[in-house]
Formats: structure tokens, sequence, C-alpha cells
């Protein structure tokens, strides 16, 4: 792979650098911008990158520019860049939630290849989830150039129209927390019945991860897996139905939509103020 700048060196950026080191990248091949000094001399000490303050050192040569920045700051930085990219004319991959890649062209002043992406928090660990959408100015090899970036993350999966980033990002973006919040209230609620904290923290942090093991080991649906643990008139059928008065599916669905809408509110918001 050719030299990949990274602009912003924040915890995905630091995921998807561990990961590509890990999958055999060379060090010497990856530049990470990034204004906090500890961060940057972290990213040198720990992988051997090359680390800027500049983004426009970052970036200069680089044949894959990761726009690795919270989507209040996308605008900035990209004009910032505007002379560098316009000279080297990278493979854009930006992974800043909401943001339109009509935007990012627009802010960097240039008709590029640009591949948007929504990675989730579980990529610090390579257990991550990655949608990417590519605009038609992407070739086949840029296209596995980026996935290659991603893969090392964890799963990527392509989609073939943008507007469905905004359901990605408010199904497996968000979704991690989510999750975090049914262990935390299983936990809580086993509490309150007598386990102690540190045991009821245990036994619902390893039920939901052996839960998605099977999910994932056994390629069968989440609907039959719940089916077959369910015993007719036992204990899991009888919390179910209480799920079920409780609305449970509307709750999460109303969730869903309100995290989706809240990404196209985020790139209305930029544009707005641009």
């Amino acid at each position: 792979m050719n030299r990949i700048a990274f602009i912003g060196g924040g915890n995905m950026a630091t995921a998807l650098i561990a990961g590509m080191i890990r999958h055999g990248a060379q060090p010497g091949g990856i530049a990470v911008a990034e204004p906090r000094a500890e961060a940057l001399h972290e990213l040198s000490r720990e992988y051997g990158v090359a680390t800027y303050t500049d983004n426009r050192d970052a970036a200069e040569g680089a044949s894959i520019l990761v726009l690795a920045v919270k989507p209040q700051m996308m605008a900035e930085v990209c004009r910032n860049l505007r002379a560098v990219v316009q000279k080297y004319r990278p493979v854009v991959i930006s992974i800043a939630a909401g943001i339109r890649i009509q935007q990012i062209e627009r802010w960097l002043d240039a008709a590029l290849p640009v591949v948007r992406c929504m990675p989730n928090t579980p990529a610090m660990i390579g257990a991550g989830a990655t949608a990417l959408f590519a605009n038609a100015r992407v070739s086949a090899p840029q296209r596995a150039e980026a996935q290659h970036v991603l893969d090392a993350a964890g799963l990527t999966v392509w989609v073939s129209d943008e507007d469905q980033l905004d359901i990605v990002t408010a199904l497996s973006g968000s979704g991690p927390a989510y999750f975090f919040l049914l262990v935390e209230a299983l936990e809580n609620a086993a509490f309150s019945q007598g386990l102690s904290r540190e045991t009821a923290r245990s036994l619902a942090a390893q039920t939901a991860l052996g839960a998605g093991r099977m999910l994932i080991e056994s390629g069968e649906s989440a609907a039959t897996l719940r089916q077959r643990v369910t015993s007719p008139n036992g204990t899991t059928q009888a919390a179910l139905e209480s799920f079920q008065a409780d609305h449970f599916p509307a709750i999460v669905a109303r969730a869903v939509d309100a995290a989706r809408r809240r990404g196209i509110e985020l790139s209305e918001d930029m544009e707005s103020k641009t």
C-alpha cells in the first residue's frame, strides 16, 4: 500500500493504525497529524509511525487520506488541506458521521475519489463493523485499498446508496452503546435482587459475549437462536413476554430512527454553518 495519512489521531484512527500494522503494513508508510502532543508521542512510541502537528505536512505525498476528525471540524480541516489535496489527489476516506461526500468535495474544492465509511468502537479490539460507500470516481483498485484499511479493524460491508450510511450509523455505529445499556440494565436488575455487583457484572458481560459469538459462529438468525433458547412456559418465555408487553421492538425501532435522524441533522447543521 502507498503512503497513507491520518488527519486526527484519536481512538478510531489509532484502532485502524494498530490493525493495519498487525496485518503487515509498514509503519514508515503511515503518517498521523494530531494537535495533542501526548497522543502523538504515544502513536510514535507504540507504532513507529510518522507524526505531525500540521495536517498539511502529514498529507504531503499521501495516496490515501483518512479524515478522522469530528464532524464539526470537517469543514475547517478540509479547507486547510485544499492545496495539498489538489496537488496529490489522494483517495479520501472519511469516518465522520453525517458528513456527505458532496460537502467534503466542496470544502476541498476538488472532485476526488471519496469513500465514506462508518466504523464503530469495537474496531479498537479488532472486532469492528464498518459500512463503506464510494463515489463514482473511486476505481476498483482504490475500493480495494480503502477496504484493506478498514478490514484491519473487523467486518466490512459496502452499501450502494450514501443515504444508507445514516441507517448504518444508527445500527452499528451507535449500536455498541445500546448493548452496553442492556448489559448495564441486566447488571442493575440482578444486583437489586441480591447478587453482588461483581457477580452480576461478570455474568451479564459474559452472557453478551457468548450470545454474540453464537450469532456469528452458528450462522443462524437471531430469531432462530431466540426461539431455540425459549422453552414453552419457562423462565425465558416469561421474560420475553414482559419485554413484549413493554413494546421492546417499538422502543428499539424508535431509538434507531432517532439516531438516523440525528445523523441527517449533523449534515444539515454543518451545511448551515459553512
